[in-house]
């Protein structure tokens, strides 16, 4: 059985990260597509984000409309998130035979570098790298020099390019303007009754 874990901040869940579970799970047919909230993110920590209850309520409405499953093992453990601490559980629960794949964008493969064990992440997980609007596309020579072995570790998708960041939404938010075709309508409700990012501009 094939786990797709599909990690992020979700703050709040949008469209895109839908769509490229979506396509995810149509090119790789995995048994399941995890989507992941992270419970404190390392690299956004002097950030203000939306609280763990907020944010977790929001996946799990988005998920309930898509089929997705959704995992809080990064809520549930104490301190910063890591995705190696992630994929490390994940991978002990599973058959040995079993494949683990872990979704990023291709600005962040070659980040990678900057994340905890990253040798241990790609000998973990195959990574299934999908586009980011303003970022190329990057060839194996490039991957080598970043981490040697990734070239082989990693799967890259030429789409979705989406063009959605969760930053606009708050902004949106803030401003008093309709997000409606930008995250799933139970999402949307769901921020209007909360009265979340009110103060995001």
């Amino acid at each position: 059985m094939n786990i797709c874990v599909l990690g992020g901040t979700f703050d709040p869940i949008h469209r895109g990260h839908l769509v490229v579970a979506g396509v995810v799970r149509s090119r790789l047919h995995p048994a399941e597509v995890v989507l992941v909230p992270a419970g404190r993110p390392w690299l956004k920590n002097e950030q203000n984000v939306a609280s763990v209850a907020d944010r977790l309520a929001m996946v799990r409405l988005a998920a309930a409309e898509t089929g997705l499953q959704v995992s809080s093992i990064e809520i549930e453990r104490p301190g910063p998130s890591y995705t190696i601490d992630t994929l490390r559980a994940l991978k002990a629960s599973l058959p040995p035979e079993d494949m683990l794949y872990f979704v990023l964008g291709w600005d962040n493969l070659l980040d990678i570098t900057r994340w905890r064990a990253p040798e241990e992440i790609i000998r973990l997980a195959k990574l299934i790298a999908v586009p980011r609007v303003g970022s190329r596309v990057p060839d194996n020579e490039t991957l080598e020099k970043c981490l040697p072995g990734l070239a082989q570790r990693v799967i890259l998708l030429d789409k979705p390019e989406i063009d959605i960041s969760a930053t606009i939404i708050r902004e949106r938010v803030g401003l008093g303007l309709s997000i409606d075709h930008l995250v799933p309508e139970s999402v949307a409700r769901y921020i209007r009754e909360n009265s979340l990012y009110r103060n995001s501009v």
